[in-house]
């Protein structure tokens, strides 16, 4: 068998500014947000066009808000609600992690509703396009476990090349699954998008790439989920499931769903806005 790696405990602060500590999570989610940006801001123009660039900034501040509360309610709802219950102030404790990509995802679809209806913009559309760079976020959250050595993989059953002893769950080799999901729902994901947005037949079926999204993301995380280690609190559901791939299940339905509904919509000709 290959001698595996050892995970090389790297320190989950980057840096500190005087009193300030700045995470390596906390760096992921402000660098996603700076390349997404800019990228955001010309998707948004391509034809039909669906908003300004100005009202991409201005939904930065919804954005946030919606990954910050979203995925920490998502979190205390879907993985630790007794704890939380028993414990409410810890809920504020962003500090100690606990972050769910689902309740996240709820959040921004709140924000994007809420939003697109301020500004009269068509919701689905604008979601189009946001929507594409959201792995970048993902790929660089993950990266982001990877370095605070959290939500490591299972055992691996068949030797390979990567495997990695994980010395603060012991001494098995495991797959390093946090890697795996930046690949897939971060780097794949992410192509993916830029193929199908480049595609004008695309573009103009308002909600087709927001479904796309939804779809790929479920199944991309229902996969690695193979390979990473169930919350201790939870374990594994019926029939070897995890709780990430049970809430796969409603997106990936949402998303077949939102494609098919696309299809079915006449292509728009025209842009939604005109400046």
């Amino acid at each position: 068998m290959t001698q595996p790696l050892i995970f090389p405990g790297l320190d989950p602060v980057a840096f500190h500014l005087g009193p300030l500590v700045v995470r390596w999570y906390a760096l992921a989610y402000i660098t996603a947000f700076l390349i997404a940006l800019p990228i955001a801001r010309k998707l948004v123009q391509l034809g039909p066009k669906v908003a300004t660039r100005l009202a991409v900034d201005d939904f930065l501040v919804y954005a946030v808000l919606g990954v910050l509360v979203g995925g920490r309610l998502g979190y205390v709802l879907f993985y630790r609600p007794l704890f939380f219950l028993a414990h409410p102030l810890q809920m504020f404790a962003t500090w100690r992690g606990g972050m769910s990509f689902h309740g996240g995802a709820a959040g921004v679809i709140i924000a994007l509703a809420w939003f697109t209806w301020r500004r009269r913009l068509n919701f689905l559309a604008f979601a189009d396009r946001i929507v594409v760079v959201v792995p970048i976020g993902l790929g660089l959250g993950r990266c982001a476990n990877f370095i605070n050595g959290e939500l490591w993989g299972r055992p691996v059953v068949h030797a390979v090349p990567w495997a990695m002893i994980f010395p603060a769950v012991g001494p098995e080799p495991r797959h390093p699954s946090e890697l795996y999901e930046a690949l897939t729902e971060g780097l794949l994901l992410f192509i993916i998008m830029l193929m199908a947005v480049g595609r004008p037949v695309l573009r103009a079926r308002a909600g087709f790439l927001s479904g796309l999204f939804l779809f790929g993301y479920a199944f991309a995380r229902a996969f690695c989920e193979l390979f990473r280690q169930p919350d201790d609190n939870i374990g594994f559901l019926a029939g070897g499931t995890t709780m990430g791939q049970l809430l796969c299940v409603p997106m990936a339905i949402a998303g077949i769903a939102l494609m098919v509904y696309a299809f079915r919509r006449p292509a728009r000709e025209r842009d939604w806005v005109t400046s």
